[in-house]
């Protein structure tokens, strides 16, 4: 069963503006799924749309076969589900953003155990255990009681990946997780990313790193101007693209 269906996705603002157009997307489970393409593109909104910060216009979004979101035949617009369905269906998913939103008055460890004690009801023990254990996977054990001010943002942003795993989520969505970041501090988490594709984690990435989508990816995909334009293998997308508007972007980007 695949963990993430999309179908039909349509997102339109202010009335008119249609940023994403009939996308149709599954992710299965243990699959890594790399989205590229120029900014403005959708990829970012696809992703706020399929862990419900964005509401679609219509189509329909389900995970692990439950769906959390469907066209009404009659308005023809997105219903979702009740607010107990929702909460159930966000916590099959994690988000980890661009500029970390770590809780600045937290310390490191309570970022990471609020969320498992007080929305999955987990005792605080266990959650400090799992805390510590995620910490120290991402090479920051000495800094549970350090405050994200304290934190590189190299740093911070392991802390949001290490506090999006804390939920056990089944799948793991990264929104231009290294964009924030200094050159030199972005090899650091493609690294913890690359670690935890090796461990057959379900994840989704949109990114403008090429060669670690290459390298790390099942399958990329190439979104322009709402639509998915090309998917497939890694090396075939990257490689040797089939699309015009593919391969225009990707030359332009190794060019830069």
């Amino acid at each position: 069963m695949n963990i993430l269906d999309l179908k039909n996705v349509q997102k339109i603002f202010d009335g008119s503006l249609e940023v994403l157009k009939d996308i149709s997307l599954s992710v299965d489970k243990g699959e890594v799924v790399a989205i590229i393409g120029p900014s403005g593109s959708g990829k970012s909104t696809l992703l706020r749309c399929a862990t419900l910060l964005t509401e679609m216009s219509s189509g329909e979004l389900s995970y692990l076969g439950e769906k959390a979101a469907w066209t009404d035949q009659q308005t023809g617009k997105a219903v979702y589900a009740d607010k107990k369905q929702l909460k159930k269906i966000r916590s099959y998913f994690g988000l980890v953003f661009q500029n970390f939103n770590l809780f600045p008055h937290y310390s490191v460890l309570k970022n990471l155990t609020d969320a498992p004690v007080h929305v999955l009801g987990i005792d605080k023990d266990t959650a400090e255990k799992t805390a510590t254990e995620l910490l120290e996977k991402m090479g920051l054990s000495d800094k549970a009681d350090a405050y994200p001010c304290q934190l590189s943002g190299g740093q911070q942003q392991r802390v949001a990946i290490a506090r999006a795993l804390a939920m056990n989520p089944q799948i793991l969505f990264f929104d231009e997780p290294t964009s924030a970041l200094d050159p030199e501090l972005t090899g650091e988490i493609l690294k913890v990313i690359r670690q935890l594709a090796e461990a057959k984690m379900t994840m989704v990435i949109v990114t403008h790193e090429m060669a670690f989508a290459r390298d790390v990816a099942d399958r990329v995909i190439f979104m322009d101007g709402g639509v998915i334009v090309e998917q497939g293998d890694p090396k075939d997308v990257i490689g040797n693209p089939q699309e015009e508007r593919t391969k225009q972007f990707l030359a332009r980007f190794s060019k830069q």
